[in-house]
């Protein structure tokens, strides 16, 4: 499949805490028609590094498809022979400086100033990601969402769906997901900020006319990219580390094979990303509680759809208890909740790489009357 990148524009937001943005803009993408009733649609919403990006090429020399494109296709479980599939970045997306990704963030320009917003951009929020969905779903003549889903930060914005507007969500489906930052979550979390804070080129954000803090953001990205992945997936896919290599053995400054290689896939991503942008999603993951209210239990009274949870059994990162939590909190407040783990070697990243596993569970779930 190829697919376009679009861009929706929105005239004045007002984001969760209160501030005010003259024009916001994100990109978005769809798969297959929607139909005559607007009753066909399906919304995925994406992870931390990923974007609107979820099945297809851009080009047919595209080397890899979007992240869930065994999921997303004709025949496939999100059938878009049935369905209407459409998924949207987030603001202050990790990739500004990627030519697919269009968002909103502090690498923006203020209409204001003529610069950079900066640190000047408002904190956002998981609610702030699914109210330009919102706008996005209201913009098309759609008033019900046939299902909303999403892997890692993505389930974070479809349950928000589903507690925020609840007569507008039919099926919520929660991949390697959680209902609220715990404080471990929130303290895991800010290992990743720690890096780009002590880089000296940060300068409190304000380094868009300087050079930027690139060896936080690179530190950042190792530290995600290790923490997606489980042990096991690593050790194999660097089975010929030895710990008495003769470069680290001889002097303190050469590193490991294994550890060069890692960093050089890092800094390839690092080319696209902003430092200020990566804070401002890191806070908005720290932030996160469904329904953004005084607690989860609160939020999660409010959700009339069916449920369904997919954590992974190997996760280190957002480990299934955040997710059994949430689910048996639905099954105690007499909601329609189902569970079931993701079994792989990928650890986190198992909610994109085996998600294939799930595809008829999902397909059922989806079918379901």
């Amino acid at each position: 499949m190829l697919v376009e990148k679009k861009t929706f524009t929105i005239e004045g937001f007002k984001t969760f805490n209160g501030s005010f943005l003259p024009q916001v803009q994100i990109g978005w993408e769809s798969w297959g028609q929607l139909n005559t009733r607007k009753d066909n649609a399906i919304l995925v919403t994406h992870y931390f590094s990923g974007s609107s990006h979820a099945a297809g090429r851009y080009q047919e020399t595209d080397p890899l498809p979007g992240y869930w494109d065994s999921l997303i296709g004709p025949g496939k479980p999100l059938d878009t022979d049935h369905y209407f599939i459409f998924s949207c970045d987030t603001l202050v997306n990790q990739e500004p400086f990627n030519p697919y990704v269009v968002t909103t963030g502090p690498a923006s320009i203020n209409p204001e100033t003529d610069k950079p917003w900066g640190l000047d951009f408002p904190v956002v929020t998981i609610a702030d990601f699914v109210n330009t969905q919102k706008a996005l779903m209201e913009s098309l003549g759609i008033e019900r969402l046939h299902a909303v889903m999403g892997p890692s930060m993505g389930s974070l914005q479809a349950l928000h769906w589903a507690v925020a507007y609840p007569e507008a969500v039919e099926r919520m489906v929660s991949v390697i997901g959680m209902g609220e930052a715990d404080a471990w979550t929130c303290l895991g979390l800010q290992q990743w900020a720690e890096p780009i804070l002590a880089d000296p080129n940060w300068q409190q954000g304000d380094y868009y006319a300087s050079e930027p803090p690139l060896q936080g953001v690179l530190q950042t990205l190792m530290q995600i990219n290790q923490q997606a992945l489980s042990p096991e997936l690593i050790n194999r896919t660097f089975f010929q580390h030895h710990p008495m290599e003769a470069g680290p053995l001889e002097s303190i400054q050469e590193d490991y094979r294994m550890v060069k290689r890692f960093r050089e896939d890092c800094q390839e991503r690092a080319k696209l990303a902003d430092a200020n942008h990566l804070l401002y999603l890191i806070r908005a993951n720290q932030l996160f509680l469904a329904g953004q209210g005084s607690s989860l239990k609160e939020g999660l009274q409010k959700i009339q759809a069916k449920c369904l949870f997919l954590p992974a059994t190997n996760d280190q990162l957002l480990p299934p208890r955040l997710a059994l939590k949430t689910h048996e909190l639905l099954l105690e407040l007499g909601k329609n909740s189902h569970y079931q783990e993701i079994t792989g070697s990928w650890g986190h990243l198992d909610g994109i790489y085996s998600i294939t596993s799930q595809g008829e569970l999902i397909r059922g779930f989806l079918e379901e009357s």
